[in-house]
């Protein structure tokens, strides 16, 4: 079952499969960071399996120059001892569906260089293109 997480109660159901993906997040930090985003369009969304969080995918509607309205994926994680049960994959059709049915004709996301397991999934299994790099400077 996919639903989407709207309260705290959930946010924390669903912490200890986002923290594996950003380890850096303690609870504090986690929910003080999801309340600002989730004002900013922010949306987390989860499989449930046995009542319990196993795959996490936090999305947004954005428009820009080069996509025009699109969803960007921030995060998708499934629970290490979950993974290959094809979780990730149901989450994104699930965020496709929900792009077309808000008018999106993109699904865009970035992940790590280190990812290249990731990357074949996006690639592969999903048909994502790899097209350009993404830069930050940290100040």
């Amino acid at each position: 079952m996919i639903k989407e997480l709207i309260e705290e109660k959930e946010w924390l159901e669903a912490f200890p499969v986002l923290n594996e993906l950003r380890t850096d997040l303690n609870k504090s930090k986690y929910i003080g960071f999801l309340q600002s985003m989730r004002e900013e369009g922010y949306k987390l969304f989860a499989i449930y399996v046995n009542e319990k969080a196993v795959a996490v995918t936090g999305i947004a509607i954005r428009t820009n120059f080069y996509y025009g309205k699109h969803v960007f994926v921030y995060d998708l994680v499934t629970q290490f001892s979950q993974r290959s049960k094809g979780y990730g994959e149901q989450l994104l059709s699930y965020i496709h569906q929900y792009a077309i049915q808000n008018g999106c004709g993109i699904v865009a996301l970035e992940s790590g260089l280190f990812r290249e397991e990731a990357h074949r999934f996006y690639e592969t299994k999903m048909g994502y293109e790899k097209f350009c790099y993404s830069f930050k400077k940290v100040l």
